[in-house]
């Protein structure tokens, strides 16, 4: 059994190292990792940091590949292009910025090995696991658009907007062909679609947040907000295939 992990990012050069470190750690519950590093056209030091980690060393049941976009396309465009290259039997989306612990992939498989589950997502607000006390608009506006995205899809999320998602490889090879977001609208576009499958097993666990300050590098900010609504509304109304 095999596990893909997907790491999309952009001028992450203060991060990168430590994200692939934990993830070459991180316990996969026996899993086969798979990691696929999507660049989307950095011009900071992130490439050079990843070919020497993966040029220089030897890794037991741990295989690499680095994608690199010419110019920056997206985290959604990102994330399209690993999960097409993915092999894994589950395929776990990871970013670089380590807002979110890979220490919490043993709680992000649980339901796949006990639950049977298709697709699960983590959490941030349903945790009893740390969690960085921030900006309590982000707050106020992430579980607005789980809401708004709720009405539409008619599943009971916690945190639709949450960057751990995992996904059975198989699934999400067959919606990743039609994807068609380029940025954030990722998540709205990946959630709606799944909620158009029949009898698919959808459940959520509580992760680890520590978000980031905008001086520490983060890349939302409250115009993604306002697109995500109107994307909820499109990719649910007038694009859900």
């Amino acid at each position: 059994m095999k596990i893909s992990i997907i790491v999309p990012f952009y001028n992450e050069e203060n991060y990168i190292g430590n994200a692939i470190d934990r993830i070459i750690s991180s316990d996969t519950l026996g899993f086969k990792k798979e990691v696929i590093l999507v660049d989307d056209g950095s011009t900071d030091e992130s490439v050079k940091k990843i070919k020497r980690i993966i040029n220089n060393k030897k890794f037991n049941n741990i295989t690499f590949d680095l994608i690199q976009n010419n110019k920056n396309e997206g985290k959604g465009s990102s994330l399209k292009k690993g999960f097409l290259k993915s092999t894994g039997d589950i395929v776990l989306v990871q970013d670089a910025d380590l807002e979110y612990n890979p220490e919490d992939y043993p709680h992000l498989l649980e339901p796949f090995m006990k639950n049977n589950a298709d697709i699960v997502y983590g959490s941030r607000l349903i945790s009893n696991r740390p969690h960085r006390v921030l900006y309590f608009w982000h707050y106020v506006g992430n579980s607005f658009l789980t809401i708004f995205s709720n009405i539409f899809t008619n599943l009971n999320l916690t945190d639709m907007e949450t960057g751990y998602k995992v996904f059975k490889g198989k699934i999400l090879r067959n919606i990743a062909i039609n994807l068609i977001s380029e940025r954030f609208g990722f998540e709205p576009e990946i959630t709606a679609k799944i909620s158009n499958i029949k009898d698919i097993r959808i459940f959520e666990v509580g992760i680890t947040y520590q978000g980031r300050t905008y001086a520490e590098g983060k890349k939302v900010g409250w115009t993604d907000g306002l697109k995500a609504i109107g994307e909820i509304i499109k990719f649910n109304l007038f694009n859900k295939k």
